[in-house]
């Protein structure tokens, strides 16, 4: 068979060695979505072919350069920009993300990065991974490090997130396995003791590879296991560096887009958001959402954006009950924490901006996009103009359960079949006392700071695979934040066929001071990441949808007011639902303001736990202390890496001077002619050794080169054993390598 065939078919074999590594580098990519807030990973899946491909194929290094990059902005528009491609708008909006992002990286901000510059992180890191895995399983044949990384990366997505990677350790063990016996089959045969190879034959050896591989998997999987010899780790290691089984690290607290999968603990955030000057606390509402899935909530597809008119009455209520004359509220974000929806508070009627644009509201969420030139984008300073809405509790308590409009009906009130019978049945006995709609929604409202629930942070567990997020609540961890108490209250609402949707945006931050507005005194409220909330709206068909605040240490911000009160005009307090004139409803009522005051002391508890997990300065330290050891750890591997011949050089020397045998010295001869490719001397494979030694020693003015490939030789086709005059071969050696390194 001629030398071109048999690279032909070696060709083969290096090409399954490196779908070998593109199948174990897709076994990184797979957690991300279900353990991140990550999507489209089909399009980096894309991404990751697209740069195997041009690495495999050895194109030049500009134009591979030049493709991969194109591919890069190629995606980044198709997933976040509708303007054209490499258009002015576009280059700028790239320009301005990779400005803000920058500054984020100096701050060390890490939770500010921008979808966008994540993304581009992320492509870059398939580019580079596309070199690095060409390198250690195409041209050196070293797939080992990267198979054990492998396993290390899987177990503790495994031991630490929701990830379950069983399956993909098997996977991961018959690829491994596999790439690892073609690639020493193919060493064997580069050995210069195998001249000629039957390469057709050659593809016979795979099978039993296969059926070894294959038949150890199985009997591995099948076979029986020993208990656990040793005791949990995990606790110990959850409590020493803040990870948690339930995901690779905490969360961090804000607004997100992706409400999909809840659950989980998180980091508080003080960062600032937004401030806001007005008159009075407010909760600043965002955007709501109608499907629950079982494991969190999503937005249906079929929104419908029309232009925002002034006093809507799709947003909230129909405004024919308020507590006062139009007031404003002045917003003004922080520029990297811009939103690219408006936050507004209960009973907006008017917004006015000094830029020009357009404000487009999606009726059925009540989330408004702020947009320029048919693009959404994100307002620094606005106004809000506004009413405080306040209800009469005699006219809600009159209002029937089946006067719903049909729409709201089918939209509010769905739930998915696989919603557990117990959250119905403790839905019904929490609201069997009471015969209208607006005593139901306070009993349930009002549940969980009866009945042991604990407003939680840390330690809050995820639902497994086939576990409800509401039913593990309810019964079995009875601790969470604002989006277990907020899901748990629509959902037992929804079981009792009454429409209620979850809320999202901001609760009403802390009040720094106070300036003047048109000669009056009004205060400012600075609302963080910290402030991110979740709540509960009703339909009620008199009114439209009223907020309701079940969770602990947090109040409604709605005033309800009685029949009385409402005749003489007067305003409420926040010590709502006070005991009416009819004495059926004396039960829930007589409890409002014990209750309420438990709260207001677990909200000051949990306030000031936060401020104090906030503000402990040994986090930061911590912060510090890993970046250095990260920053040290690169500088080491830059300097190993631009140092390894020499190391490597100095190691066999060490082992040539200790004791020298045949081993040490194919393994010193074999370094040699590493260190002459590196130095691009490289031997050509239709030369022979005695040839490839006569060139060096020519460009050398030496014969050391023939001296020691007549002494490999002999060592190799005569089976010697011993190296003879040893101290005279190493000699040769080190004078040779620092002839060719000088």
């Amino acid at each position: 068979m001629n030398i071109s065939k048999q690279n032909k078919i070696a060709i083969i074999f290096t090409s399954l060695i490196y779908l070998c590594g593109f199948f174990l580098f897709l076994e990184w990519l797979y957690p991300i979505k279900q353990i991140t807030n990550t999507s489209n990973m089909n399009v980096f899946i894309i991404y990751a072919v697209f740069c195997f491909v041009i690495s495999y194929l050895q194109i030049n290094w500009g134009l591979s350069f030049l493709l991969k990059g194109l591919g890069m902005a190629f995606i980044i528009n198709g997933i976040f920009f509708k303007t054209s491609f490499f258009s002015k708008e576009w280059l700028s909006e790239i320009a301005h993300e990779l400005s803000v992002n920058w500054y984020a990286l100096i701050d060390q901000a890490w939770y500010d990065l921008t979808p966008i510059f994540r993304s581009i992180l992320f492509l870059i890191l398939i580019w580079l991974m596309s070199y690095l895995i060409h390198y250690w399983f195409v041209y050196t044949k070293r797939l080992l490090l990267f198979i054990v990384l492998t396993f290390v990366f899987l177990g503790v997505l495994d031991t630490f997130t929701v990830y379950d990677a069983k399956i993909a350790m098997i996977r991961t063990f018959v690829i491994a396995f596999m790439s690892l016996g073609v690639a020493n089959f193919l060493k064997i045969v580069e050995l210069e003791t195998i001249k000629k190879v039957n390469w057709r034959k050659s593809f016979i050896w795979i099978i039993p590879l296969i059926f070894v591989v294959l038949f150890s998997t199985v009997v591995g999987y099948a076979a029986p296991k020993f208990e656990p010899q040793w005791s949990d780790p995990v606790p110990y290691i959850s409590e020493l560096t803040g990870i948690h089984p339930n995901g690779l690290a905490q969360k961090k607290v804000g607004y997100g887009e992706d409400d999909s999968a809840l659950g989980g603990s998180f980091a508080q955030d003080n960062t600032r958001v937004f401030q806001a000057i007005t008159n009075h606390e407010q909760y600043w509402r965002i955007e709501a959402k109608e499907t629950y899935t079982g494991k969190g909530w999503e937005k249906l597809d079929d929104a419908g954006y029309t232009r925002f008119n002034e006093n809507p009455s799709g947003i909230n209520h129909d405004g024919n009950y308020s507590g006062g004359t139009v007031q404003e509220a002045e917003i003004a974000f922080q520029d990297k924490e811009i939103i690219p929806k408006l936050v507004y508070p209960y009973g907006m009627r008017n917004i006015v901006s000094d830029e020009a644009m357009s404000f487009m509201l999606d009726e059925h969420s009540g989330e408004i996009r702020p947009e320029t030139v048919g693009q959404s984008k994100g307002i620094k300073n606005y106004a809000i103009q506004y009413v405080e809405p306040v209800y009469p509790k005699d006219r809600l308590r009159e209002e029937a359960n089946n006067h719903d409009p049909y729409e709201v009906k089918e939209r509010y009130t769905q739930l998915p079949q696989t919603l557990p019978e117990r959250v119905y049945t403790l839905a019904e006995d929490i609201t069997k006392s009471y015969d209208n709609r607006f005593d139901q929604v306070s009993a349930v409202e009002k549940y969980f700071g009866r009945n042991g629930f604990q407003y939680e942070t840390d330690g809050v567990p995820v639902p497994a695979e086939d576990q409800d997020y509401v039913d593990q609540f309810l019964f079995e961890s009875k601790i969470g934040y604002c989006d277990n108490y907020s899901t748990a209250m629509v959902v037992m609402l929804r079981t009792l066929n009454i429409p209620a949707r979850w809320v999202k945006g901001f609760s009403s931050g802390e009040k720094i001071g106070e300036t003047e507005v048109n000669g009056e005194m009004e205060s400012i409220f600075e609302i963080t990441n910290a402030n991110a909330h979740s709540w509960v709206e009703v339909y009620f068909p008199k009114f439209g949808w009223i907020p309701f605040e079940p969770t602990q240490g947090f109040s409604n911000p709605t005033e309800f007011v009685s029949a009385e009160e409402e005749l003489n005009d007067t305003e409420t307090t926040d010590d709502t639902f006070k005991a009416p004139e009819s004495t059926e409803q004396a039960p829930l009522e007589q409890e409002e303001q014990d209750v309420e005051k438990q709260e207001k002391e677990a909200e000051t508890e949990t306030v000031g736990a936060m401020m104090n997990e906030d503000k402990d300065p040994p986090s930061q330290l911590v912060w510090y202390v890993s970046g250095s050891l990260v920053i040290i750890l690169i500088i080491l591997i830059v300097w190993l890496y631009r140092n390894r011949l020499f190391l490597q050089t100095k190691w066999i020397e060490r082992k040539m001077n200790r004791h020298q045998d045949a081993k040490v010295f194919q393994e010193a001869y074999h370094h040699l002619l590493k260190v002459l490719n590196c130095n691009g001397m490289e031997k050509r494979p239709d030369e022979t050794l005695r040839e490839f030694a006569k060139q060096i020693d020519l460009r050398y003015s030496t014969d050391a080169m023939k001296q020691l490939t007549n002494m490999y030789e002999r060592l190799l086709y005569r089976n010697e054993n011993a190296v003879k005059a040893q101290q005279e071969v190493t000699q040769l050696w080190k004078n040779l390598i620092r002839e060719i390194s000088s």
